[in-house]
């Protein structure tokens, strides 16, 4: 199909991995292709070379590489994609060799968290990641820095900051990380808040593109971005979502994960992807129609232990279910729930299977205090979500939210309150 006079044709991109039988190549590959979409490029093809391990000069073998530069001449391809981190050497030598930019696996994920970052947080921890994993890189660019105007693995600090000395790279990240930390402390503080005033937070997680937004805006009506791709959400989202039984919970809508998800993200992201492993209530929500589900589900479960996860429930959510011709087609995974975000298919039973599992809550209670009880009110102020506070002739009449601990304790005191639910 010919362009037309204006139309920019998008880069043209070659997959390549080494299969040495530590992974499923073909699985990593097809995700490969879906991230090279995501990013904006045409996959045009894809060369696999079965290897004990990856050639230290070129990744893959000489002849190997030599092929790869005589495809990309033939088929005028503007992008090689290792589906592995390649080490500064072996960028250095493939673009010698083939005349085409060279990023791998890691660089392209970077790149399309660069170009979906729109928070000041998540715009901070993209630059960071990639500074981070850049830095080791700069020396020796040769080729490959002359070509940085623009493309995929080029987004995020930007030619300026990659040409620079590494004295400046470092000082640059010693200041994000500062920045991040105090951006940290704002959210510690709203979480702390939260667990005062006893908020119940859910937070989605799972495979990206599993439908998580699209799940955040039919619970929700968030209005988050829900797209079929990759990485379509990346900052989270948190919207209040009220139960059948009329408890209120915090739903946390948050980025997915994918195979082999970078360190250099991970670690720059362990804030944001805490929100997840730190809410009472997990959902891991996977795609029903991928034959892929278990795995996506173990790579998630991995992901949120390496966070620190640990003792809070998991509920698996099969979401999708409308794309499989025959439910009994679904595996059931566990105590999964079967749902569709796009129908509403099994929605009344995930709301069912939230309330089932949520942890002990506070209630809101009104009390009226002897004044000989000032210890009792120093706890609730302490411990408890204080919202109303009068003297009267008869005592201290307060209004709160508190655990059940408290709640005993003020038992003899109520003049009113909600009742806790079984």
């Amino acid at each position: 199909m010919e362009l037309f006079e204006n139309e920019v044709r998008p880069e043209r991109a070659l997959l390549v991995a080494v299969d040495t039988g530590e992974y499923d190549v073909e699985a990593s590959m097809a995700e490969l292709y879906e991230l090279t979409r995501s990013a904006g490029a045409e996959p045009f093809g894809s060369m696999v070379q079965k290897r004990p391990s990856p050639d230290s000069a070129t990744c893959v073998g000489s002849g190997m590489a030599e092929d790869i530069a005589d495809y990309c001449t033939r088929y005028e391809i503007d992008l090689l994609i290792f589906d592995c981190e390649l080490s500064p050497t072996q960028i250095r030598n493939l673009d010698e060799l083939t005349k085409v930019r060279v990023i791998d696996r890691t660089m392209l994920i970077l790149d399309i968290f660069a170009a979906r970052a729109k928070s000041k947080e998540g715009k901070l921890q993209v630059e960071l990641a990639q500074l981070r994993y850049l830095l080791p890189r700069l020396s020796g660019k040769g080729i490959a820095m002359s070509r940085l105007g623009g493309g995929i693995g080029t987004r995020g600090p930007g030619e300026t900051k990659l040409e620079t000395d590494r004295r400046h790279i470092r000082r640059r990240i010693e200041g994000l990380k500062e920045q991040l930390e105090e951006v940290e402390k704002h959210r510690e503080q709203i979480n702390r808040r939260r667990q005062k005033d006893g908020v119940i937070t859910v937070a989605l997680v799972g495979y990206t593109n599993a439908g998580k937004s699209t799940l955040m805006n039919y619970l929700t009506q968030a209005g988050v971005l829900a797209k079929d791709q990759l990485f379509a959400t990346l900052d989270p989202t948190a919207r209040a979502l009220k139960l059948p039984s009329g408890v209120t919970v915090m739903l946390i809508d948050t980025v997915g994960f994918v195979r082999r998800l970078p360190h250099h993200l991970v670690n720059a992201f362990r804030s944001t992807l805490e929100q997840a492993a730190l809410a009472d209530l997990i959902l891991n929500v996977c795609d029903a129609s991928s034959p892929e589900a278990q795995t996506h589900l173990e790579v998630t479960r991995a992901l949120l232990a390496e966070l620190g996860w640990k003792d809070r429930p998991v509920i698996p959510v099969l979401n999708k279910c409308d794309l499989v011709p025959e439910l009994g087609a679904v595996p059931m995974i566990g105590n999964a729930v079967r749902i569709s975000a796009v129908t509403g298919a099994g929605i009344d039973e995930l709301l069912e299977t939230i309330e089932r599992n949520l942890p002990v809550r506070t209630v809101q209670v009104e009390a009226l205090l002897p004044f000989a009880e000032s210890g009792l009110a120093a706890r609730v102020r302490k411990d408890g979500a204080l919202q109303e506070e009068e003297f009267t002739e008869h005592g201290l009449r307060i209004v709160a939210r508190v655990g059940p601990e408290l709640l005993e304790q003020l038992s003899r005191y109520l003049v009113d309150s909600d009742k806790p639910e079984d």
